[in-house]
């Protein structure tokens, strides 16, 4: 690995660490706190795993802001050396480079990194698993990466359910050619599938144990549980909450990459691996948004091969002799992401400018004030 990256992952990771120990937590956190005291195999909403995870962290450092938070940076760093890793497999490692580069400046990755909420675990096991699929593919008879892939789609799916769609992608990415139809024969992809159902029952027992309260709630978050309604404006909103996230100059070029990747399915096999790693669960969230807009995580695992795929269309195009503003664009890109992210860390530095920005849409404003707050109570 590129040695100044590496030094350049660290002290982010160091930064990260202690600005998360420095805010307050989030109302999710602090539920997920509640979780992490009372152990279980699964709960109202979730798996067992963000739980865990804190459970760990609190161990280890107490009943902290920093205690809560610690893996969540960790996790963050974990996903930026095996996004480095996909990416240096498939394209070399200047792709790799400029992928972790890209995603470590956008606002949700920044975020994502420094609170303890399901993101974090949920899309380090979704890179893990990619990684070890990728694996298995190449090495045809080693069952062992087959194993791990599903171990790790099974972490995944404990820590968020959403985590399952990975095995409709490993499906199709299989079922495309008749080389990766072949799969289904071998004992590899029947090894995989046994691993991930097994770590799925401690949860689906529960569920079983508790009314299939999650399947309620659930159906309640993705509106499935009301009459059919076509919004296209709740379509843009969740679209347009991408544009915000992810910065607009970078989701735009993601979305030519991701139309681009489509185009040359049938003949680009390392397009197509990336791009079916995304699309399934991009579209379906936005299926649902047709009727009620989603939440702008729930999309999230779908960005690890299409970070891939963005950079390493965008290089080809420069490639290519591209026109002179491809250059100028990218670097526009990644420092209005940067200047993005650092304004989520720290919104108060636009008010100093003299900016008027609401608290209401201020998206740090759920971690500011509960000190404060308990303390007027308490004196109440």
């Amino acid at each position: 690995m590129n040695r100044w990256l590496l030094i350049f992952l660290i002290v982010l990771t160091g930064l990260r660490v202690f600005l998360g120990s420095q805010m307050e937590l989030s109302s999710d956190e602090a539920y997920y706190y509640q979780w992490s005291q009372r152990m279980d195999w699964a709960y109202f909403s979730k798996g067992p795993g963000v739980a865990a995870a804190i459970h760990l962290g609190t161990a280890l450092f107490g009943p902290t802001e920093l205690g809560v938070r610690i893996l969540s940076p960790l996790l963050g760093f974990g996903t930026s050396l095996l996004l480095y890793a996909l990416a240096r497999r498939l394209y070399g490692k200047e792709v790799a480079l400029w992928t972790v580069l890209m995603m470590n400046v956008t606002p949700i990755f920044q975020a994502g990194s420094m609170v303890m909420t399901i993101d974090a675990l949920s899309i380090f096991f979704w890179a893990a698993a990619l990684m070890t699929f990728r694996l298995a593919l190449e090495q045809e008879g080693r069952i062992g990466w087959w194993l791990a892939t599903g171990g790790l789609m099974a972490l995944g799916f404990l820590s968020k359910y959403t985590n399952a769609m990975q095995l409709l992608s490993i499906v199709l990415v299989l079922a495309w050619t008749p080389e990766g139809r072949s799969a289904f024969r071998r004992a590899g992809f029947w090894a995989m599938l046994a691993v991930f159902l097994l770590g799925m029952l401690p949860p689906v027992i529960w569920n079983a144990q508790h009314g299939w309260i999650t399947v309620d709630h659930l159906r309640h978050r993705g509106s499935l549980d009301s009459p059919f309604g076509f919004h296209p404006g709740e379509l843009l909103g969740f679209i347009g909450l991408h544009f915000g996230v992810y910065s607009p100059l970078i989701f735009a070029g993601m979305l030519v990459a991701l139309w681009c990747g489509c185009r040359v399915l049938a003949h680009d096999e390392k397009q197509r691996f990336l791009v079916l790693f995304a699309l399934p669960l991009l579209v379906l969230y936005c299926a649902l948004s047709i009727k009620k807009c989603g939440e702008v995580n729930w999309t999230a695992p779908a960005f690890v091969s299409l970070a891939i795929l963005t950079v390493a269309y965008w290089q080809g195009r420069l490639q290519e002799g591209a026109a002179r503003w491809v250059p100028r664009a990218v670097a526009i890109a990644l420092g209005l992401s940067l200047t993005m992210s650092l304004l989520t860390v720290n919104p108060e530095g636009l008010r100093r400018l003299g900016l008027r920005w609401g608290y209401d849409r201020d998206p740090t404003g759920r971690l500011r004030g509960w000190q404060t707050f308990a303390e007027s109570v308490d004196a109440l």
